[in-house]
Formats: C-alpha cells, sequence, structure tokens
C-alpha cells in the first residue's frame, strides 16, 4: 500500500475575521489528528461555529472514514463486517456477501485496470503478499533481508487475471474463478476512501475542508470559509536530507495524491527496494523517486499516481498532457522536476 504524505502548511499569521452587527459570526478553524486508520497518519482542517460542533462532526467523519478502513482491510478480521480479508480468504471456494462500498470499490477498481492498461491492478495480491512478506521480514531483520524468490513471483503473476475476479453488483456478493487469487487495493483503497468521505463531509458536515488520509489530500469550499482564499499544500520532498517542501501548492475543490519511492521501502544489500510493484515486471518501479497528480477526484488521482509511477517519465507525460482534469509533477532519481503543461497554474506564489 502506498504510503504518501502531503503536509498541510501552518497558517502564518491569525486570520481576523471581519463581523458586522447584522452578520452571523464568523467560522473558525480547528483541527484534528489521528494514526489509527488505513494504517497512516491523518489530518482534518475543517471551519465550523464552535469547538463543540467541530467535535461531534468530526467524530461522525471518523466513525463514517472507520466503516472504509474496516472494509477495505485485506490484512485483518474486524468484528461484524465481512471485509476484503474475508474475501480473500473465501471468495475462491463460493461467492461471498459483501458491503455495497466494497463492490463500488472493486468495480472502479476494474475501470482503472482498462483505463491504466494493466498498470494497476487490484488482484495481484499474489504477487503482492510475497513481497509484503518479506519487506516487513526485512525491516525487522536487515541483516536477513532478501528478494522474493523470481520463480514464486512468476508463479503468483499466474493467478493475476483480472477476468477472474466476479463482481455480482445485484447480489452484492464477490467471487473468484481462480481460488488462489487474492485481492490487493493499495493502488485505490485509500484514494477512493478520501473521495467518498470528502463528498459526505461536504454534504453532511463542513463548507470547508482540507483531508489528509496519508497524504491522500482533498480539499473543498476555502481557506478561512472566506470564499476566496484557496488551501496551500505543500507536497513533500522525496530528498529526505532536505527540510524544505518540494512544492506548495494552492487548490481548492481538487485533490493532491503522490506516490513515492522514499516512504515505504526495505533495503537489501544496501539497495532500496520501494513497495510499488510494477506488474510488468514483477519487481519495484524504478522509473523516478516521486510523482504527484493533482485532480478533482481522490479515487483517479490515487491510481494514476501509481500507473505513472510504473511507467517512464516520457510516456506519463505524454499520457497526462492528452488528458483533461489532471497535471502531474514527476521528481526523477536526481530529484529534477518534470511538470505537465497546466501544472504551472497551481504553484503558490512564493514557487513562480
Amino acid at each position: 500500500m502506498k504510503k504518501i504524505l502531503s503536509l498541510f502548511l501552518a497558517f502564518a499569521v491569525a486570520v481576523a475575521f471581519a463581523s458586522c452587527s447584522n452578520t452571523a459570526k464568523a467560522k473558525e478553524k480547528y483541527k484534528a489528528s489521528f494514526l489509527d486508520l488505513f494504517d497512516t497518519a491523518s489530518t482534518v482542517i475543517a471551519y465550523d461555529n464552535s469547538q463543540e460542533e467541530f467535535d461531534r462532526n468530526y467524530q461522525r467523519f471518523y466513525d463514517e472514514l472507520k466503516t472504509y478502513d474496516e472494509l477495505f482491510d485485506i490484512y485483518k478480521e474486524h468484528e461484524g463486517v465481512t471485509n476484503l480479508y474475508n474475501v480473500n480468504k473465501l471468495a475462491g471456494k463460493s461467492p461471498v456477501k459483501v458491503d455495497s462500498k466494497i463492490i463500488d470499490m472493486l468495480n472502479y477498481g476494474t475501470e482503472i485496470y482498462s483505463f491504466t492498461k494493466g498498470k494497476v491492478n487490484i488482484c495481484m495480491g499474489a504477487v503482492l503478499e510475497l513481497w509484503h512478506n518479506e519487506r516487513d521480514y526485512g525491516i525487522a531483520n536487515p541483516e536477513e533481508a532478501k528478494l522474493p524468490d523470481m520463480s514464486k513471483l512468476k508463479e503468483a503473476s499466474k493467478h493475476t487475471d483480472i477476468n477472474n475476479l466476479v463482481i455480482d453488483k445485484n447480489n452484492n456478493t464477490v467471487y473468484f474463478k481462480d481460488p488462489e487469487m487474492k485481492l490487493d487495493v493499495g493502488a485505490i483503497a485509500k484514494g477512493y476512501a478520501v473521495q467518498q468521505i470528502s463528498n459526505w463531509a461536504q454534504s453532511n458536515l463542513w463548507t470547508s475542508a482540507a483531508i489528509s488520509i496519508g497524504g491522500n489530500v482533498s480539499t473543498f469550499g476555502y481557506k478561512n470559509d472566506d470564499g476566496q482564499t484557496k488551501w496551500t499544500i505543500g507536497i513533500e520532498n522525496p530528498d529526505t536530507t532536505s527540510d524544505e517542501f518540494l512544492l506548495k501548492l494552492n487548490i481548492t475543490d481538487e485533490c493532491i495524491v503522490t506516490s513515492g519511492d522514499y516512504q515505504r521501502y526495505y533495503t537489501v544489500d544496501g539497495k532500496k527496494y520501494c513497495h510499488i510493484i510494477n506488474p510488468e515486471t514483477l519487481m519495484p518501479s524504478e522509473y523516478m523517486a516521486s510523482v504527484s497528480v493533482i485532480c478533482k477526484d481522490s479515487s483517479f488521482g490515487d491510481a494514476m499516481s501509481t500507473a505513472l509511477f510504473n511507467m517512464t517519465i516520457e510516456d506519463g507525460k505524454n499520457l497526462v498532457d492528452s488528458l483533461d482534469g489532471i497535471e502531474a509533477v514527476w521528481v526523477d532519481k536526481e530529484y529534477n522536476k518534470t511538470f505537465s503543461k497546466g501544472f504551472n497554474q497551481f504553484l503558490d506564489n512564493s514557487e513562480e
């Protein structure tokens, strides 16, 4: 699962809200952070009428997001929930009835597979499990770290055909025609959940908010809730020796998602191997240090950041420049930046 981190910039000065005797009191900024969902650090910044009201709304937000976290979890069971862990365990034997949220997310995964021509495959679980196990062992035992056996990777890759995934939307069931197939939705699940929760929060909780779930950033409304000031978001620099952001961006009603080789990796014989595995080579992608995507939908952004990470920078740029509603910045292994043709419109003034 991708570990990407875009950081909210602290406001440099306090915001003074003008008030008139015949207008409602301006909303104030509140913030909450948590670490226990989607196995990542998360932050919510929103404007609300009071601390008490924000706390109530935040609890509703947290509870709704927790539902997605439990449903999309492939690593463990949750009491009273039939989730993807259960699906991987049982769907090779018979159809498994699941929540419609899982059905909708998996259907999106099949669409993304087609759109990216297989660069993002939610049925890569058999391969990714081998990498996950070696990475966890190598991190805990660095002197014994090793790569997965290529013969085992190739054998596992025989069980990644997305056509063997049977999604029955009418009956809300999932079935594997190949009993050795496994799902791994790390390339899309967090981004999908962020988009769903952002839409829900905008409809039910807040008019202005910036939501970062492990760096999958989604914004709506305006900073200061003033109808004009865009959110300023910093993208973490893949050069971990630098204290500076890679870039500062001004956005609203957009999302930013980054894939990189610098957050989740392990080292074998002095070489780093990141967690993003290329379906064609069955090895970690090595084309770049990071790629960050800006678009309207975090589901699409999450998937595209993975797809672009599995392509050369030249091929990725050609793809992004051919599409509407998406921009990207690539950082190569020497930390040189390449921008899509419309990216500059989002740069903070200090970056221009």
